[in-house]
């Protein structure tokens, strides 16, 4: 089980990914880590997280930039991109291969799903390639070993998570056969890195974070203390995304975005913050936070 980590300061971080325009379920993330980090003093970074060049929408990032300076959601540091740390991301591959804790695999999807068993985040790969592989001109991804020693977390607000990933996930990919590099690994790397020492996300993100703390134990990480937060979801009970048609935050009205935010966060702003501007609801949401009130 993880030792409770140790920090100097609080250090939080907003990662969106620019698939589009920040909708309503992502505001509610970003202002969830914002108050996190600023009532503890602490600072708030911003990375966009653009791996995959094929997903990211042309000015998506410039945009969620814009809207965050419209909120006078003001961060820490210089802004991180996914698309520039190839080099890193590598590195850390590098290490784990000099371990021997990844290994090639030439799997499609389809072979995967045809010949496994069903975990709980989809088929769970059968180590086909596990042993080594024959010569083949195929693209190859690497995927990263794993056992069934159970990984712990104590998420603020969901309590113990218990996954033994071995059985649970299977050994996942770290790089996939075109070359892109997978979420897992780089959001690891880039926590490390920026020095995060809290992740406060969306709920949705809760399976994966087993596997983050597998890749932080090899390559002697610490790891941050996880809060996931509710998930705004639409009629249909489907997350808020690009998928299901989310429709971008209306700027023009930012202090009602953002009173609507809270309240969905379990937070009871007075009626007349409504007539105040941006600077006097951060100013009320910041001294009045409570996480406890989180639903």
């Amino acid at each position: 089980m993880n030792q409770e980590p140790i920090f100097q300061a609080y250090r939080g971080r907003f990662a969106p990914s620019p698939t589009g325009p920040l909708h309503f379920g992502s505001l509610v993330a970003a202002v969830g880590s914002y108050l996190e980090a600023r009532s503890r003093h602490g600072e708030w970074l911003v990375r966009i997280e653009n791996l995959d060049p094929s997903r990211e929408v042309p000015g998506a990032s410039k945009e969620i930039l814009s809207i965050l300076e419209i909120l006078e959601m003001e961060w820490d540091g210089e802004v991180v991109y996914q698309s520039r740390r190839n080099e890193a991301y590598q590195a850390a591959l590098a290490l784990l291969k000099n371990k021997n804790l990844i290994y090639p695999c030439i799997c499609s999807r389809k072979e995967i799903a045809d010949s496994s068993i069903t975990g709980i985040d989809g088929p769970i790969y059968p180590r086909t390639c596990h042993r080594g592989l024959p010569d083949t001109e195929r693209p190859q991804a690497l995927r990263v070993r794993t056992d069934n020693n159970p990984i712990e977390i104590k998420d603020v607000l969901r309590g113990l998570v218990r996954q033994r990933l071995e059985s649970d996930i299977g050994d996942f990919v770290l790089r996939r056969a075109d070359g892109i590099f997978a979420y897992q690994l780089a959001v690891v790397v880039d926590d490390a890195e920026q020095g995060v020492t809290h992740v406060v996300r969306g709920e949705d993100l809760l399976n994966s974070t087993p596997r983050q703390v597998h890749l932080q134990q090899l390559l002697g990480y610490p790891t941050p203390v996880y809060m996931h937060l509710p998930v705004v979801v639409n009629t249909l009970g489907e997350k808020l995304s690009k998928q299901t048609h989310a429709a971008p935050i209306v700027t023009s009205d930012p202090v009602s975005q953002l009173i609507m935010a809270i309240r969905f966060l379990g937070q009871k702003p007075p009626a007349e913050l409504i007539e105040g501007d941006v600077a006097s609801f951060w100013k009320w949401a910041t001294k009045n936070w409570k996480s406890e009130m989180i639903p």
